[in-house]
């Protein structure tokens, strides 16, 4: 007699409530199945068949329950490297968007943004054009970026303390630039970064991007070059937003889109839409109690 596959089916809430939580705690079959992550705002149950995540969204939509849904039947549930895009991912913006308001031209790389982060155009083009549009922008305008500009979204830095605490590598792979991946790993505790490398002389940005450019296929080689001692890419938790972040959000064991891309989320096993960035931390197994907040 085979053993049946067991799914966990966790719900994360938009909004802390005792009335809402209720409302979804009710799409569990067994009650006595239920495990609170974090009250009134996180739950999880086990369940034989696998349910139907369109239908608990639904459900929960027509209660005006915002919430993001993980459905698993992963045993390796808590992931051993947690890999993330940077831009629009773990900060608020689009680093070359804002760069380029410095020289008076964001509403025309925001459109080329745009474009290539849907995948209307290759990302690699789409950059080297970007970045030749921002040839002779004075260096210092990047740290005047970062101060003036730049915002970590919230659970980023909680995300990342917590799984380094239970021993994840933690990394930031990103086609932005290293300038900003350098400090947001400085700011949130990430191990490693990479990112493209803006070539300057005199103080003076030229206008060209150091190559290789870190891309779509350079991202999932990070991925499975990190995981290569872990057991695989099954072990990573990848997270990003853009049509270059499919891949290694694809090829990992846990794949989210993070406010993503309608491209990404139809694609990806797992989507953060209503919540923040410790949603990845729910979707694992961990509760709140087991969250670092230094």
């Amino acid at each position: 007699m085979s053993i049946p596959i067991q799914y966990t089916v966790t719900i994360v809430l938009a909004h802390r409530s005792a009335k809402k939580f209720k409302l979804a705690t009710s799409l569990a079959e067994d009650l006595s199945q239920i495990r609170i992550l974090s009250k009134n705002k996180a739950f999880e149950y086990n369940i034989n068949k696998k349910p139907s995540k369109s239908k608990l969204k639904n459900i929960l939509q027509s209660n005006e329950v915002p919430a993001d849904i993980s459905i698993s039947n992963d045993p390796q549930r808590k992931k051993k490297l947690l890999i993330c895009d940077m831009d629009s991912t773990l900060i608020g913006q689009e680093c070359i968007d804002e760069l380029a308001d410095f020289a008076g031209i964001k509403m025309l790389v925001s459109k080329i943004t745009e474009s290539a982060m849907n995948g209307e155009i290759n990302f690699e083009e789409a950059l080297i054009k970007r970045v030749s549009l921002l040839k002779n922008l004075d260096i210092s305008s990047l740290k005047k970026c970062f101060q003036e500009r730049i915002t970590i979204n919230k659970g980023a830095r909680i995300l990342c303390q917590t799984m380094k605490a239970n021993g994840a590598k933690t990394a930031i792979v990103s086609g932005g630039f290293t300038f900003f991946t350098n400090e947001i790993a400085l700011a949130c505790g990430f191990e490693t970064h990479s990112a493209n490398e803006l070539i300057s002389v005199k103080n003076k940005l030229t206008g060209v991007v150091k190559k290789p450019i870190l891309g779509r296929e350079a991202k999932l080689n990070t991925l499975k070059h990190l995981t290569s001692d872990l057991g695989g890419s099954s072990s990573a938790l990848a997270i990003g937003d853009g049509a270059n972040d499919l891949s290694m959000i694809k090829a990992a064991g846990l794949g989210i889109a993070y406010k993503a891309k309608q491209i990404v989320a139809s694609e990806a096993k797992c989507e953060i839409l209503h919540t923040d960035l410790t949603t990845a931390l729910y979707f694992q197994g961990y509760s709140e109690s087991e969250f670092v907040f230094s």
